[in-house]
């Protein structure tokens, strides 16, 4: 789906066993070349440089912000990798080699920018929290005003997307110790503006529309997987998707599996 932008694109993977080995950590930057860490593995994807070791995400995020403090992180944790650039999301695919890819949960999203620059770092997912990612389609219209409330935390920012702001808030609403569906109800009640917004971490994923829901969504949920697609026919080539259950998530009601 790429008649609207194409100027970039992003996708996140979770459990593949070579991006992200299990009893590793990962990091994935947005950098053309890392520099050697002690222990650690470089898979080399163009713009995207995913970095893994047998250590504590912490451990490694740390290590790899002392040797690159310029370069931007685009995720991280046991079992995320996310992969980010700008260009039409078919060549990206072929130079993430996506095709190879493997896991029990992906979420990819094609931009057409309206906030902010076409960069790498302004392409969605956006992955600011230990295994966690958001994806949005839509746009806040009082990000600058909660930007700066987050800011007066202590929270820090990539870029002036307006997206990452949704992004670092669901974030610290999950680091103060609220559940998902919580984080997202309170999303709907701090922010203004239209979105589909879709939230997942390492077992689970969730699914908000805003309360005027003009931004599509469509989902369609079998015994055996759960998708959520902005078209039908994205999902039309899933396989048993003719015995899904497909419906049109409602307004401002959460929905959430968990793995």
């Amino acid at each position: 789906m790429s008649e609207r932008g194409a100027d970039s694109a992003g996708v996140a993977v979770y459990g593949d066993p070579v991006w992200s080995p299990p009893g590793h950590a990962t990091v994935t930057v947005l950098a053309t070349a890392v520099p050697p860490i002690e222990g650690a593995t470089v898979i080399d994807l163009g713009e995207t440089q995913i970095v893994h070791a047998p250590m504590a995400v912490d451990a490694l995020l740390q290590a790899v912000r002392e040797k690159m403090p310029d370069a931007l992180v685009a995720g991280f944790g046991e079992d995320l990798t996310v992969l980010k650039g700008v260009g039409h999301p078919r060549e990206l695919a072929a130079t993430f080699q996506l095709e190879r890819a493997q896991g029990w949960q992906g979420v990819g999203h094609t931009r057409m920018a309206t906030e902010s620059a076409v960069t790498p770092s302004g392409a969605h997912p956006y992955a600011v929290g230990p295994d966690q990612c958001l994806v949005h389609n839509g746009s806040f219209s009082n990000h600058a005003t909660i930007r700066r409330h987050l800011r007066a935390k202590g929270v820090i920012f990539d870029s002036e997307n307006d997206t990452e702001v949704g992004a670092r808030f669901v974030a610290q609403a999950l680091a103060d110790g609220l559940d998902v569906e919580s984080a997202l109800k309170s999303l709907c009640a701090e922010f203004d503006g239209f979105y589909t917004l879709l939230v997942s971490n390492r077992d689970s994923f969730a699914v908000v529309r805003d309360a005027i829901a003009c931004k599509p969504a469509v989902i369609a949920e079998t015994g055996d997987w759960v998708a959520m697609a902005s078209e039908y026919r994205a999902l039309v080539g899933l396989p048993g998707i003719e015995r899904a259950r497909i419906f049109e998530p409602e307004p401002e009601r959460i929905y959430a599996w968990t793995r």
